[in-house]
């Protein structure tokens, strides 16, 4: 198949789902707080549902992928983001807002599987890598079009999301007519392996460290706009660009793999942690400064693409002889930590408020860094171009 025929449709798709659906919440949170009273107790806990959803549908979405092909769960993911999205362009309340969330967040843990099936039907082997990092880069560019769409669209929430909406279903509809009807090629198998963790040397410190890697930036992606706009003296285009900021150097996260086969999986691991910890100390510091939160912004964007790249390679190390399950394990506990994370920072930020809030989680990240992958194997020894199944799940 033309390969511009997968990879334009999967760039966008990835870019409405991860981008407008899911990241652009944390942008529009203040004016929806706003509208619907909400406090950050219930705004924090409402964000945990994009995590939760996640945690669901890509389990969901990996076991129908394998059984039926990828073209219903593609379809499922677009239809879901689209409806999720109108929910909560047009809600009354918190509850429908929150079950537009649910839907908005479901549709990217429905879409990550399935684009890694369709490439590796569809695309040839050779172009298999470019492809999947042009559809990673998906959620870069759709963070970087929520933070220019929140700015110069409207200055409404609720139309943001409805002209948001509008866009999904639109791209929806694009990959309707660009994934094939065929269902998997009988020529790919699809091993279940085994899917026990038990006795599996390593795989205790990769779940630690998911966790909190996941509780430490669920902060960030939810309340670092709001904090910045409650301290500072920010203008609106400020506002957004601390957004367009996370998605623009969220694109330097891409080296990770080759930063680990020049300095190692233990080096780089404890470099992307301690960067993405620091974003948050660096935000509770200097949150009055527009140039400083914008450091911390890149740092952030940066750091996270960059870690989700290591986490992969390390859990497929761990999972050497089942690639999925390495896959799945690192990304299934981050998405739970970040419910946990979510759940709690509105608490803590409505109890002590977001400085010292942030330094908290900040900290919390940090001791990730304690529970890093242990320096026992060369690069060579373990694949780390693992196709389809690394870079496309490189949320």
């Amino acid at each position: 198949m033309k390969f511009s025929k997968i990879v334009l449709p999967g760039v966008s798709l990835i870019a409405v789902t991860y981008g407008l659906a899911r990241f652009s919440f944390g942008l529009l949170l203040p004016d929806i707080n706003q509208s619907l009273q909400m406090s950050e107790t219930v705004s924090g806990m409402i964000s945990s549902l994009f995590y939760l959803a996640y945690c669901i549908t890509i389990i969901v979405s990996t076991v129908i992928t394998t059984k039926e092909g990828p073209r219903s769960m593609i379809l499922l993911a677009g239809l879901s983001a689209s409806v999720g999205l109108l929910l909560m362009s047009s809600t009354p309340n918190v509850w429908i807002l929150a079950l537009g969330v649910l839907l908005a967040g479901g549709s990217t843990g429905l879409v990550s599987p399935p684009y890694g099936a369709a490439i590796a039907l569809w695309i040839k082997e050779t172009k298999q890598g470019k492809a999947n990092t042009w559809i990673n880069s998906g959620t870069s560019f759709g963070i970087v079009l929520s933070g220019v769409g929140a700015h110069f669209l409207t200055s409404d929430w609720r139309m943001t999301y409805l002209i948001y909406a509008v866009l999904t279903f639109l791209v929806l509809v694009w990959n309707f007519r660009a994934i094939p009807r065929d269902g998997m090629n009988s020529n790919v198998q699809f091993d279940k392996g085994n899917l026990s963790i038990r006795g599996i040397k390593g795989s205790v410190p990769l779940i630690l460290a998911s966790l909190i890697l996941g509780i430490s930036t669920a902060p960030f992606w939810t309340f670092s706009r709001s904090f910045i706009e409650v301290v500072g003296n920010y203008s609106e285009w400020q506002l957004s660009g601390f957004w367009v900021v996370i998605g623009l150097f969220g694109v330097l996260g891409g080296f990770s793999g080759s930063l680990i086969d020049r300095w190692g999986l233990s080096f780089t691991y404890k470099l992307g942690s301690l960067s993405i910890a620091s974003a948050s100390i660096i935000l509770s510091i200097t949150s009055g400064s527009w140039f400083l939160s914008y450091v911390s912004a890149g740092l952030f964007g940066s750091s996270y693409i960059f870690l989700t790249g290591v986490l992969l390679v390390w859990g497929i190390r761990v999972f050497i002889t089942n690639a999925s399950l390495g896959i799945g394990i690192p990304f299934l506990l981050l998405a739970m930590g970040q419910v946990i994370g979510a759940s709690l920072a509105g608490m803590f930020i409505s109890t002590w408020g977001y400085a010292a809030t942030f330094i908290l989680y900040g900290i919390v990240g940090i001791t990730a860094t304690l529970i890093g992958p242990k320096k026992s194997r060369k690069i060579s020894e373990a694949p780390i171009n693992m196709n389809q199944e690394i870079m496309n799940n490189m949320q």
